[in-house]
């Protein structure tokens, strides 16, 4: 199993070992953290690799979320979201079909989405809770967009973040709901991924492989990074991705 690793150059092994452990740390402790993986497996690696790669990891992170959140979800809100972004991750496949999955143009589109999502999030820490459109109607709104950008570019963090701030759930109610949605439309679209050619033997060897960054990530997540000035560290973590998505944007 540790053969695909030897066929990696030390940029993308260091790359791939960061990635995880923010995988990891995104998944147990800071949900806006999710969208620098992205960028930064996309800069280094295949396309299409990248996008398996990071989805298998993000199917283990969800695992080590769950266990520490288990009993933390609203299951309400979960059951109202979950068929939507479900249609949403058909609308992703089909807008796949008619964008090449490998050289620059899925670079740019996974780079556009980053950025978009980024403005996203900006615009959601300036609103109250109650400024946020909620209800049936928007459900699906939300659901639909969740699911079409997580097939696209497994990055619908901010959209997430947005519906479950306006359902104003306590912090430890948001990650569980987080922990559990996360792993169940991650789980679904594995054999969706595979079929599509993005997940193979030599991204879930890699995944396995990675699998003790993701837990020690997980482990920072939980214990020592709720110590540190979450702000200073976000806006760092916002710098990097914008200034990695205008990368990938440039082709």
């Amino acid at each position: 199993m540790f053969d695909v690793i030897l066929s990696l150059d030390s940029t993308q092994l260091v790359v791939l070992i960061i990635a995880a452990m923010l995988i990891g740390i995104n998944k147990t402790a800071i949900p806006g953290l999710g969208v620098l993986p992205v960028v930064m497996l996309t800069l280094v690696f295949e396309t299409r690799m990248s996008t398996g790669v990071q989805l298998g990891m993000l199917a283990l992170a969800d695992i080590v979320a769950v266990a520490y959140y288990r009993k933390k979800a609203d299951w309400k809100v979960l059951l109202r979201l979950l068929p939507w972004a479900l249609c949403g991750i058909v609308i992703g496949s089909i807008i796949l079909r008619y964008i090449p999955t490998d050289g620059s143009v899925m670079k740019r589109t996974i780079g556009g989405i980053v950025l978009a999502l980024m403005v996203l999030g900006f615009i959601r820490k300036r609103l109250a809770p109650e400024q946020i459109p909620s209800g049936m109607g928007w459900s699906g709104f939300y659901g639909i967009l969740l699911g079409s950008t997580t097939q696209l570019a497994n990055a619908a963090g901010p959209i997430s973040s947005l519906y479950l701030l306006a359902m104003k759930l306590p912090k430890e109610t948001y990650m569980g709901t987080c922990a559990w949605f996360f792993l169940i439309l991650n789980w679904l679209k594995l054999p969706i991924f595979a079929f599509e050619g993005r997940v193979t033997l030599e991204s879930v060897k890699l995944d396995l492989c990675m699998l003790p960054c993701i837990i020690l990530g997980g482990f920072l997540g939980i214990v020592l990074l709720r110590k540190m000035p979450q702000k200073i560290f976000e806006t760092i973590i916002q710098i990097l991705v914008i200034a990695a998505s205008i990368r990938l944007l440039m082709g």
